[in-house]
């Protein structure tokens, strides 16, 4: 197949790291020559990059998948990422598919393009590894990002934390670390190009490095540093000139030492917003979960971080209606949710994953009872949302200005805080509001809206 000029549209599913992916095919095939289109445009070739954290994340899959194939039957339709390797061999058999690229294979996106012949193959051509020996990080680089100033940057990839209910760890694989000299050199790259702040992200960031000194992770986290490597990387991204931010993804709990965040206090450009992923506040269910911690050293983990962060933000996940999960279960997980007090939570109703150890457990919840338990914590993440977000009000902030928007004939100025706070600031404020973009500027909250603090600068 001739990659020049060929109409190419991509649609992402999932989580930041799959965001990154997405954008580094997109890169490599403008790059090649493609003409990259708006995914509801006529196009010769359609990626979905999918994911498979949740059944919800399955049918998404599928529902795109066929939705490309009704709307232009003669296109090559692509399935890469993690629905592709949980789903290989049902995938084979759907003729909605013409090619099948697994995790660990999406940077060879253009090479299979250009040598396939969809008149050669009787059945959707597969691209998928073996995840379970393959120990080698998969180099990408992200995707143009002119105008943008901040940027997702995966160093990591990979889980050996097997909990019981998540198939991460079988469709991403073992842990696998960016090199810090490829890190560095894209740090760099997208700083030259006018990126100000930095996210690092990975499957399991929390395990960066472990695999490049050859230890073990459960010896890692009995350790005061989990890994000296994630110092290192974090120190040295924020050295790059024109980083003035970097904030980090997910973290494990267990990371969380004295001695961890005092070093991360003596990085100036570090922000104070901490990802923790919780899963339950119930001891009983986090032990049916293999989270490897209980809720007293969770509390530790906090407490550890607004010790030496006052003003941090404290954010995490949470799963609803574990197999087993008794009412007594979900107040505990409730209460010890709200002492916690996080800025926000992403919550997600338990979803069975074929392969995973939490299938075969016993006490399967009904959805009815798991929607009205994430009502309720929904709820309560409105409530604490809410009350953080005031703290901001009359009060001078730093806040990163990402874009100009439009809303009920209105323009705004909007951009995140240092912990992560969302701002809109009326564009009639500045005379050139356009020009602002990229810009630090210091403003004071006005009013608290749904998911926003309305400002004016300072």
């Amino acid at each position: 197949m001739e990659i020049r000029n060929l109409r190419v549209a991509v649609h992402n599913l999932g989580c930041k790291v799959n965001f990154y992916e997405a954008e580094a095919m997109l890169r490599e095939l403008r790059d090649a020559g493609a003409a990259v289109v708006d995914w509801e445009e006529p196009a010769d070739v359609y990626i979905i990059n999918t994911c498979s954290v949740t059944n919800i994340a399955d049918r998404k899959s599928r529902q795109m998948l066929h939705r490309v194939r009704a709307k232009n039957p003669a296109a090559v339709v692509v399935a890469a990422g993690c629905y592709v390797q949980a789903r290989e061999e049902e995938l084979k058999g759907d003729a909605t598919v013409d090619i099948l690229i697994g995790n660990n294979r999406k940077s060879a996106l253009v090479s299979i393009l250009r040598n396939y012949r969809r008149e050669d193959c009787a059945a959707a051509r597969s691209f998928v590894p073996d995840l379970r020996s393959e120990c080698a990080f998969e180099r990408m680089e992200g995707g143009e990002r002119s105008g943008r100033v901040r940027a997702f940057l995966k160093v990591q990839d990979g889980c050996n934390q097997f909990c019981s209910y998540c198939i991460i760890p079988y469709v991403r694989g073992r842990i696998r670390s960016r090199s810090m000299e490829d890190t560095m050199r894209e740090a760099r790259k997208l700083a030259a190009e006018g990126c100000r702040e930095m996210v690092l992200t990975g499957i399991h960031l929390s395990s960066y490095g472990l695999d490049l000194e050859r230890q073990s992770y459960e010896h890692a986290v009995r350790s005061a540093f989990p890994s000296e490597r994630l110092l290192m990387l974090i120190r040295a991204v924020a050295a790059v000139p024109g980083v003035e931010r970097v904030r980090l993804g997910s973290l494990e709990p267990r990371i969380i030492t004295q001695d961890f965040v005092m070093a991360l206090r003596e990085i100036p450009a570090l922000c104070p917003h901490f990802h923790l992923s919780l899963q339950s506040g119930s001891d009983r269910t986090l032990r049916a979960m293999n989270r490897h911690y209980d809720t007293a050293a969770f509390r530790e983990s906090a407490h550890i971080l607004r010790e030496s962060f006052p003003e941090a933000a404290l954010t995490t996940d949470v799963i609803v209606g574990f197999p087993g999960e008794t009412d007594e279960d979900f107040k505990n997980s409730y209460d010890f949710i709200r002492e916690m007090d996080f800025y926000e939570l992403h919550v997600f109703k338990y979803s069975e994953r074929k392969g995973t150890a939490a299938e075969q457990l016993p006490g399967q919840l009904t959805e009815a009872v798991k929607a009205a338990r994430s009502q309720q914590l929904l709820e309560l993440e409105q409530e604490c949302s809410e009350r953080f977000r005031t703290r901001f009000l009359h009060r001078e902030e730093k806040i990163l200005l990402e874009e100009l928007l439009t809303e009920e004939g209105r323009a705004y100025l909007t951009g995140l805080n240092r912990q992560y706070v969302r701002f809109r600031i009326p564009a009639e404020c500045f005379p050139d509001a356009s020009g602002q973009i990229g810009e630090i500027i210091r403003a004071s909250g006005r009013k608290i809206c749904k998911t926003y603090v309305l400002a004016k600068p300072v």
